[in-house]
């Protein structure tokens, strides 16, 4: 049962579950629904407090009253109790099982009878002490009055099971003394999942347990930075802010960074800042913790892009080392037929015949008669 607020209403259906496969009549079959709330009161009736809260000395005594008011239409048999309180690891505000016995302050609160018979729409201001041991532990201890109905229901098989439903308020109780106020952050657990986008970043998720070491109830603001080799790319952000963990208590907390360069190796911290519970002021101010870790994170759509543009590169640099090669070749060649028709041009054989025509031609002497 979570005890999730001063005045709760608890609602239980009572009546046996039908047997098959004799069926029930309709008046049989139709369960009553009755409910109940529990609320700090004095001896009028409730005052408007949202919880018992008190600040006592070690083997300190007081009365107080609680309100138990049935809201049915007939008369409801409750079991009253305190129990101790516990922070659940999802953050929640819970007490010990029915059958579990209290040995903090649950174990300190007192009743003159334990067992309550209401009549329909009616309220009782039932009276209790605490009384504080002389040798409590200094800071906050944390309990809930309960006001319980058993009843009987039937699972999915037809079994029969035994109920304990349950409401209560909350107790917040200070002994004096020295506070000593702190978180820590244990068992930090992270993992990079890579984007296929090589141009965006990965999400980087930490997982992390948040401890309340110290002997005050507290909140706070967890934060978790990453960063590269050498502190490259730095980034860091806030979760949300904590519920109160009572002392002693622990809770774990999941934050998740995304757009996160995978930078091979990234180194990351997560820590968390104490906060005060409600308006109070603590001296010494709470002490905050801090956890580290490594993960790796390869950038494999990047390694794969680089080699694709590296192939691409090299296909363009042998492309022009070939085109170069061709050209290179053919003015080769064109030079080499330019020497060979120059080689040509210039063969002494053939310019000693030219010059022996032109010589005997010139010689020839002209036709008589012929006209000039």
């Amino acid at each position: 049962m979570r005890l999730l607020a001063a005045v709760a209403i608890g609602i239980a259906l009572l009546g046996a579950a039908p047997t098959p496969p004799t069926p029930a009549s309709p008046a049989a079959s139709a369960p009553s629904v009755v409910t109940w709330g529990v609320a700090p009161s004095t001896a009028k009736g409730p005052n408007g407090r949202p919880a018992f809260a008190y600040k006592l000395d070690p083997g300190a005594t007081l009365t107080d009253y609680v309100a138990v008011t049935n809201h049915s239409a007939r008369p409801l048999t409750l079991n009253l109790y305190a129990s101790d309180a516990f922070t659940t690891t999802q953050g929640g505000f819970d007490l010990l099982a029915g059958d579990r016995r209290p040995t903090d302050v649950g174990a300190w609160v007192r009743f003159t009878q334990r067992t309550l018979t209401i009549p329909s729409t009616s309220r009782l201001n039932v009276p209790f002490t605490l009384t504080v041991p002389a040798n409590a532990t200094p800071g906050d201890h944390a309990g809930g009055i309960v006001a319980s109905l058993a009843a009987t229901t039937a699972d999915a098989q037809g079994n029969q099971v035994a109920v304990d439903h349950r409401v209560g308020a909350r107790i917040y109780l200070r002994v004096t003394g020295e506070l000593r106020p702190a978180l820590t952050v244990k068992n930090l657990r992270v993992r990079h999942a890579g984007s296929l986008n090589p141009l965006g970043g990965g999400t980087l998720t930490a997982t992390f347990t948040i401890r309340n070491t110290g002997n005050v109830r507290l909140t706070g603001q967890p934060t978790l930075t990453a960063a590269g080799p050498f502190g490259v790319g730095r980034r860091s952000i806030d979760a949300a802010a904590l519920p109160e963990i009572l002392p002693g208590g622990e809770l774990i907390t999941t934050v998740r960074m995304t757009g996160v360069p995978p930078l091979f190796r990234l180194t990351a911290s997560a820590a968390v800042t104490p906060a005060t519970v409600g308006d109070q002021v603590l001296d010494p101010p709470p002490q905050g913790g801090t956890a580290q870790t490594t993960v790796w994170a390869v950038p494999w759509p990047q390694l794969v892009l680089l080699a694709l543009l590296a192939l691409v590169g090299w296909a363009l640099v042998a492309a022009r080392r070939r085109r170069a090669r061709q050209v290179a070749q053919a003015l080769a060649a064109a030079r080499e037929e330019g020497r060979a028709e120059a080689s040509r041009q210039t063969d002494p054989n053939d310019s000693a015949t030219i010059d022996d025509r032109t010589s005997r031609q010139d010689l020839t002497p002209p036709r008589l008669g012929s006209k000039q």
